[in-house]
């Protein structure tokens, strides 16, 4: 009795396998690729100068900013089941002084992958306090980010905004399209 898989489903299976092991990575903690502390710097310095180009108004933003959190590159990954993962710096004054994971995970119509970069500011002292006292923070449980959404070269409002926390996410690239960062779980990481 023959009992192989058909070629479409092994290749299910192993997408399904990836995705699984994606989110078992999310949920667990920091994958073996991991990043060092100069490498993300490195992207961290590379995405705010793609920020103040690419954001008309940014550098307004930057002024006001309590802090700066900076994922440069974000990934994400689904086949109905979806992963998300990155790495970056809270910098305040200029200066990095913690570094931060990012995950999330959803269910739902979603078939790719992307990356994306995502800057978080803080514009109220109490709001930037809150994120680093916590213990694994939850954007939409512990805080309210208002996601900003802009296109190459459009200016943002930057006098009526009021909000505590102003998240950006841009420079998508690939098949997916939600550009929420509500459950998105920033937790702090050593390097």
């Amino acid at each position: 009795m023959n009992t192989k898989i058909p070629v479409v489903g092994k290749f299910r299976f192993a997408l399904r396998a990836g995705v699984a092991l994606f989110l078992l990575i999310c949920i667990t903690g920091s994958p073996a690729w991991a990043a060092t502390a100069k490498e993300i710097e490195v992207e961290v310095d590379a995405a705010l100068e793609r920020f103040n180009k690419e954001v008309t108004g940014a550098k307004l933003y930057m002024q006001k900013a309590k802090g700066v959190l900076v994922f440069p590159t974000v990934f994400k990954a689904g086949i109905g089941l979806g992963a998300e993962y990155g790495e970056g710096a809270l910098r305040i004054g200029g200066k990095t002084v913690e570094y931060y994971s990012t995950a999330a995970a959803s269910i739902g119509f979603q078939l790719g992958a992307q990356a994306k970069t995502v800057i978080l500011i803080f514009t109220q002292n109490d709001a930037l306090k809150k994120f680093r006292n916590s213990d694994g923070w939850k954007a939409g449980v512990d805080g309210s980010v208002a996601l900003v959404t802009v296109g190459v070269g459009e200016a943002v409002d930057t006098i009526n905004t009021t909000d505590p926390i102003l998240g950006f996410v841009f420079g998508q690239k690939g098949l997916m399209y939600n550009l929420t960062l509500e459950g998105s779980k920033f937790s702090k990481i050593d390097r």
